[in-house]
């Protein structure tokens, strides 16, 4: 008996007319019509340019603490040489070193890989990022 039924909803449902899908409407839109274009505004008269007041801007300073010439230690003279030179010039200098032996990590471009000199300056770290290789040379500088 349930066979029954299952073959006689099954079909009720095949019997049952199928809605005719509604014409559907045109989807593309047309085309925004061009403006003409806006004629000219003719330009104000200019008035007379009053002077202008030129202030001096004054001369942007080096801060001394960078500019101070510092005696690199032993381990660091090795890389920059042994004369004093400023903090900016010892970053300089090592970053010709590193750039001229390829010391530059070939996956991530930030870390630097210390060799044997600068091992001795990185504290014997063997990879150092290059945001902290400023701070673990500044303790070889006086």
């Amino acid at each position: 008996m349930a066979a029954a039924k299952k073959s006689a909803k099954k079909a009720v449902k095949k019997a049952a007319p199928k809605k005719a899908a509604a014409p559907k409407k045109a989807a593309a839109k047309k085309a925004a019509p061009k403006k003409a274009a806006a004629p000219a505004k003719a330009a104000a008269p200019k008035k007379a340019a009053a002077p202008k007041k030129v202030a001096k801007a004054a001369k942007r300073t080096p801060n001394a603490a960078f500019m101070k010439a510092l005696t690199p230690s032993p381990a660091l003279a090795a890389v920059v040489g042994a004369t004093p030179l400023a903090r900016t010039e010892v970053v300089k200098k090592l970053w010709v070193y590193i750039k001229k032996n390829s010391l530059q990590d070939a996956k991530n471009r930030r870390m630097i890989n210390a060799d044997d000199k600068l091992k001795v300056v990185f504290g014997g770290k063997t990879q150092v990022s290059m945001f902290d290789m400023t701070k673990l040379v500044s303790k070889h500088l006086s």
